[in-house]
């Protein structure tokens, strides 16, 4: 028997009008789309090869190519969307299982769109962030320590390591494999520029970036690909990976396609072969299993660094968090199921894992009951769309967030959501030299750099509106949040009041 016929999802549309045949389209797309006909003497497409990632439209010199959703589909069955129909074919012609990127595309509630900020008025005025002191400051590790004075009555730092933001924002974890070096290079420089940090993944660090420690923070997952000491030691904080929130409960996996010369020796592994982590470390079964990874890393680079434990976003995440805390993590990192990855099975992206809006407000609630607050920072991540959602984040009890789609976005990424493929017409989520070198770190730096000042500019802006001043003023404070559209059940997990109440 054949293979079954999937129809495009999209229909390349080219104006003959318009087309000069220059061929740039050819040449911009690593997926084989187009091709010049000599005999017709014209420029032809293949659109089941096209994944819409926008890349020939925005080179044509003519703009006489449009990608279009394709009306050649199945018969219209509610039940069996034509999505669902092509993945049964897919996998029963191949029986392999189906992977996906770029996080979770469902239609499942964004709880941030269904949150209100509140402002002030008259009996608590705005402050205006143009003419008068906005901190957005933030540092991040334990505070639970005694207050003491020296003899001068001056306070005596007696905090443990912490890392210190410019702004609550902080590049997460791509790993160096996922994405390419030009972007890696990209992230490192903007975060050293704006005075915050990148996470390597779990891909360790290319010896280029080692200039670029102080504002990084290395990953220890599972698979332990390139960990040993002085990768440690360059960074700025370790974040021990337990699970991430477009595949909670299974590990990584880089396709062996993307392990290049360059990947293969800072990840210590193989060129050419999968990289599968573990789903668990295969040290860690308990709390205390935690606590003694926690202490290793603490021990190995002088108690100097701060740990981070990132955690997927899971129904009991605040016991979980609860337990972290008091491992002797500095930081909490929790991750939603709508957060972005190169490669995910798409069952898992799709249908494990919880949004990171409730997530978090369990986690600080249950926090804040057990008296354990200031025993660590909390960092979330999944799809933090907008200067807004990190608003609301912290109002929920975030001290910082992780973004990574928005910062790829920003690199030029169209979201096509074939990352897995390693054929990133974009250069991003490429291992591939003629790819790379379309990313120009100093664009990607420049580009994330702007991302990052207008967010902080309008996070400025709306805790004005809300009169107050700072970020640790905001922290936690609910009272400024109202929903829309939500039941009482999500009222309550939120910890905030419906909008008119």
């Amino acid at each position: 028997m054949k293979d079954i016929f999937i129809p495009a999802e999209y229909e390349v549309v080219r104006n003959p009008d318009l087309c000069i045949a220059c061929r740039v389209c050819e040449r911009q797309c690593s997926n084989g789309v187009h091709e010049y006909d000599k005999d017709l003497k014209k420029m032809i497409a293949d659109s089941t090869k096209c994944v819409n990632c926008h890349r020939c439209v925005c080179m044509c010199p003519t703009h006489a190519l449009k990608i279009v959703k394709s009306d050649d589909t199945y018969k219209i069955n509610y039940n069996w969307p034509v999505q669902t129909m092509n993945e049964v074919f897919r996998q029963a012609a191949t029986g392999g299982v189906l992977l996906s990127s770029m996080g979770n595309p469902t239609e499942n509630p964004i709880y941030f769109n269904k949150i209100l900020v509140n402002a002030s008025q008259v009996t608590n005025p705005p402050i205006d962030p143009l003419r008068e002191p906005m901190e957005t400051t933030v540092y991040l590790g334990k505070k639970d320590v005694e207050i003491k004075r020296d003899a001068r009555g001056m306070l005596v730092d007696n905090l443990p390591p912490q890392l210190k933001l410019t702004t609550p924002i902080m590049f997460s974890a791509m790993s160096y494999g996922s994405i390419s070096y030009n972007a890696h290079e990209a992230l490192a420089r903007a975060a050293e520029e704006l005075g915050i940090y990148y996470n390597t993944g779990e891909g360790g660090l290319h010896t280029d970036f080692y200039k670029y420690g102080k504002n990084t923070i290395v990953q220890v997952a599972s698979g332990r690909f390139g960990v040993h000491e002085q990768y440690l030691k360059t960074a700025a904080a370790i974040e021990i990976k337990m699970g991430q929130g477009a595949k909670p409960g299974i590990g990584g996996h880089l396709p062996g396609m993307k392990i290049s010369d360059d990947v293969s020796k800072t990840r210590m592994i193989p060129k050419g072969v999968d990289a599968i982590s573990p789903a668990p470390h295969h040290d860690i079964y308990s709390i205390e299993d935690l606590r003694q990874l926690i202490y290793s890393l603490k021990e190995a680079t002088d108690y100097k660094k701060p740990v981070i434990v990132k955690v997927a976003a899971v129904h009991n995440v605040a016991a979980i968090a609860s337990g972290i805390a008091r491992s002797g993590a500095d930081i909490i990192a929790i991750d939603g199921f709508r957060g972005g990855t190169g490669a995910a099975p798409t069952r898992i992206r799709d249908n494990v894992g919880i949004p990171i809006e409730l997530a978090l407000a369990q986690v600080d609630e249950r926090l804040r009951q057990e008296g354990i607050r200031e025993n660590v920072s909390v960092v979330v991540g999944g799809s933090i769309h907008s200067s807004s959602d990190v608003v609301k984040a912290i109002a929920l009890g975030a001290d910082a967030c992780y973004i990574a789609t928005a910062a790829v976005l920003a690199l030029g990424c169209h979201l096509c959501r074939s990352c897995h493929s390693g054929k990133c017409n974009w250069g991003i989520a490429t291992q591939r030299p003629d790819l790379v070198k379309r990313l120009n770190p100093d664009v990607g730096k420049e580009r994330l750099v702007n991302l990052v000042h207008a967010w902080t500019h309008e996070i400025q802006e709306m805790m004005g509106g809300m009169g107050i001043n700072s970020i640790e003023a905001l922290r936690g404070n609910r009272l400024m949040l109202r929903g829309i559209g939500l039941n009482e059940t999500e009222l309550r997990i939120l910890g905030i009041k419906h909008a008119g109440e």
